[in-house]
């Protein structure tokens, strides 16, 4: 009896220990990842504003923290290797808080203005320099911590993987929290000093980490070492397949991001939803009972394959919501059987630091693939389908059913690629029955592959010939109508359309028309003279009666600034006598404009034209105080915005530029986001009045669109006669809706105020 009261009092004492270890080593793990994941974003956003709010600023930082995580994880495996367990302790405390002496948060004062090309690789060495240190030393983190929790002895060490589930719940919330709780509720400069005060945190818990290990029984080590004496070490083949099943989602992150923010909405905000989902799926997976098991995720894998087959088939128009949840979902189903196949191959605890090593590196791969290669192999998102057809290959192997029926597979599918892809060679363009239902043949192959893969639980080889077959019949019968030419640089990829009968080029970006030029006339004879503005710039639209009215109450030709060049469209709003200057950042867009095979605005109306290239808050801050009558800003591609042009900051450097009756004219159509009243607040903080228009041309069909547009000058009779015209509203600041500043911008607020206004 004496001796159970005594074991049960040992006991005791036993059980509080790993209770506490686990609190600590959980608490550590958690919020190492919360600021891990919440720095992405916070510093990707300081940074934004140095190459004109580009999406690829953000594949170029996942690309930078996927390769520093890489040499996180690897550092984590040497030290582990270390025997005696102070060393490791001591080295990682003294990383960590030299890591502190770095903060709060900067970019490093070398990296002044960008070059004029090499945009990834400068960025590249911003990052290093400016927070290479600290995001290594929180890189290190989870591997580490997780074997410092083996060798504590806890009941749960052998199977420490549950805390690689803690670590991307931390992740996740942080990725989740930062545009809708931090980028609303605090400026940059807070939020800084809020990651700041948490990396102090976090080195306090690893320090009582450390403390907890140092003082397990020295036995602990030996005895998890023991447990694991009989299991076999991972092949090479096995770690092969790791860093491809990590590759591959990793890859897709990145390229269903370009994706969404190119072809189909380009929103800043929709950069962290694919990195959350991403997240998710580890956290998922590595449960102790998964929330969705693992088999029902490989039987959703192909219909996922096939709903992204038919979501590019058909395009992003037809219902953004839709689309946007579409991709998200597919690549959620994705990457869930990709990381289910790492999470049901996992190694024994004692190969734990290695595994996450493969884990990482083919992070690192995929990332630099999508990240870096592909934007300089191909003139579209190539990267995208690419990737999903892979993502077959990250089936398990299958014992196929009807072997007999699949003998003939691959001869009934060179048929069927003979079929479909022949025509279009053959008679020089695609017929007419394939004209009418391209969008439905593509999708339909797509369809026959996630059939196929659940009826006959087909071999992962037959999927990927499927489905690269229906990934190249949405190339050779895309969804656009009329022919299509792609150019990509850092800043995006812009298709040019010329549709059919060659009546109208078309500049797209995304689902976005950003400027049109008409070649032929209704009756089908060419256009001759010089090119009519037409989309936003026509002369009833917006933009072109302040261009006109600005004009006439000068009584003088204008020295007019323009952001933006697009299609060179307002080119042709000069007139005889008057300067413009315009200003952009993207070389290409530059190029494409000037060449009259596929735009004549330029060619015609400013044949000498030399623009500025830079992002023109460097540059355009650099022109003389009240140089320009009329400032145009114009720089919105798609439906993202360079919040640093529409910030309280942006409009004081407009304003000093303008001569002393001159205005500002912001172009803010945009159909996801309320800019009006962002644009409002930022003029009324520069003590400038601001007059809005919005009005439906009904003249969508000949390239004549809507325009939402805003004047903002010093006094009313600045803007001449658009203070009398019903069409222009002259509009207060609200004093509800916080000023967009350098420090602060809420895109949350105003995607929510688009969606409240039904607009």
């Amino acid at each position: 009896m004496d001796s159970i009261v005594q074991s049960a009092a040992a006991e005791q004492p036993q059980a509080s220990r790993n209770r506490l270890v686990l609190t600590v080593y959980t608490a550590a793990i958690f919020v190492s990842a919360l600021l891990l994941f919440s720095v992405q974003p916070l510093f990707t956003k300081m940074v934004l504003p140095r190459l004109g709010g580009s999406p690829a600023v953000w594949s170029v930082a996942m690309v930078f923290f996927q390769s520093l995580l890489l040499a996180g994880y690897a550092y984590a495996h040497l030290l582990m290797k270390i025997r005696n367990r102070a060393i490791p302790v001591a080295i990682h405390l003294v990383l960590l808080v030299l890591a502190f002496t770095t903060l709060p948060l900067g970019i490093a004062s070398s990296f002044g203005e960008p070059p004029a090309s090499g945009y990834a690789f400068w960025l590249l060495g911003l990052f290093a320099v400016s927070i290479g240190l600290p995001f290594f030393a929180l890189a290190a983190n989870n591997p580490l911590l997780q074997a410092w929790f083996v060798r504590t002895g806890h009941p749960d060490g052998p199977d420490p993987y549950f805390l690689y589930a803690s670590s991307n719940i931390g992740s996740f919330l942080a990725l989740l929290s930062y545009p809708v709780l931090l980028e609303p509720m605090f400026t940059l400069r807070s939020q800084n000093w809020l990651w700041t005060a948490g990396y102090g945190l976090l080195i306090l818990l690893i320090a009582a980490c450390g403390v907890l290990l140092l003082r397990s029984p020295m036995l602990s080590l030996a005895d998890a070492r023991a447990e694991d004496t009989n299991s076999p070490a991972p092949s090479w083949l096995v770690r092969a397949r790791w860093i491809f099943l990590a590759a591959v989602p990793s890859g897709l992150l990145i390229a269903v991001t370009a994706h969404i923010s190119t072809d189909v909405a380009a929103a800043p905000l929709l950069w962290v939803l694919p990195l959350s989902l991403y997240l998710l799926t580890w956290v998922l997976v590595f449960q102790s009972r998964p929330l969705l098991p693992h088999k029902w995720m490989l039987m959703l894998q192909p219909l996922a394959i096939a709903g992204v087959i038919i979501l590019l088939a058909f395009g992003g128009e037809q219902n953004l919501l839709l689309t946007l949840g579409g991709h998200q979902l597919c690549f959620f189903v994705i990457a869930m059987a990709c990381h289910g196949e790492l999470a049901r191959t996992r190694p024994a605890a004692k190969y734990l630091t290695g595994f996450y090593v493969a884990l990482s590196f083919g992070g690192m791969v995929g990332g630099l693939f999508a990240g870096l290669i592909a934007p300089f192999t191909f003139s579209w998102i190539a990267e995208y389908p690419i990737l999903v057809a892979l993502a077959a290959l990250c089936r398990p192997s299958a014992d196929e059913r009807l072997a007999r029926v699949m003998v003939w597979y691959w001869l009934v599918l060179a048929g069927l690629a003979i079929a479909l892809v022949a025509p279009s060679y053959a008679a020089g363009e695609v017929s007419t029955w394939f004209e009418d239902h391209r969008v439905w043949v593509a999708g339909a192959v797509g369809a026959v592959a996630a059939l196929l893969a659940l009826a006959l639980n087909a071999g992962r080889w037959k999927i990927l010939a499927t489905v690269v077959l229906a990934l190249a019949l949405t190339r050779v019968y895309p969804a656009d109508e009329g022919r299509v030419e792609t150019v990509r640089s850092f800043f995006g990829v812009h298709k040019i359309v010329v549709t059919p009968g060659g009546y109208f080029h078309v500049l797209m970006h995304g689902t976005t028309i950003h400027g049109a030029e008409r070649f032929r006339n209704n009756d089908g004879t060419p256009v001759s003279g010089r090119p009519e503005p037409i989309t936003y710039y026509h002369r009833d639209g917006g933009i072109g009666r302040a261009v006109t009215a600005i004009r006439e109450r000068k009584g003088a030709p204008l020295k007019v600034a323009v952001i933006g060049v697009g299609a060179g469209t307002l080119s042709c709003a000069s007139e005889p006598g008057e300067s413009w200057k315009f200003f952009e950042i993207d070389r290409t867009m530059v190029d494409t404009a000037r060449d009259p095979k596929y735009f004549r605005y330029i060619s015609s109306c400013a044949p000498d034209l030399k623009p500025v290239i830079g992002d023109a808050r460097l540059t355009f801050a650099r022109e003389p105080d009240g140089a320009y009558d009329l400032i145009i800003v114009d720089a919105y591609s798609s439906d993202a915005i360079p919040i640093h042009l529409a910030t309280e900051e942006a409009m004081k450097i407009y304003k000093d530029k303008l001569a002393p009756h001159g205005a500002v004219v912001m172009h803010v159509s945009n159909r996801h986001l309320d800019l009006e009243t962002v644009v409002v607040g930022i003029a009324d903080a520069n003590d400038l009045k601001s007059w809005v228009y919005n009005e439906d041309s009904g003249r969508d069909a000949d390239y004549i669109f809507s325009t939402d547009v805003v004047v903002s000058a010093r006094e009313e009779a600045d803007v001449g006669k658009l203070a009398s015209s019903d069409k222009w509203e002259q509009t207060e600041a609200n004093e509800k809706y916080r000023v967009w500043t350098d420090d602060y911008s809420n895109i949350v607020g105003a995607l929510y105020r688009r969606l409240r206004d039904g607009e």
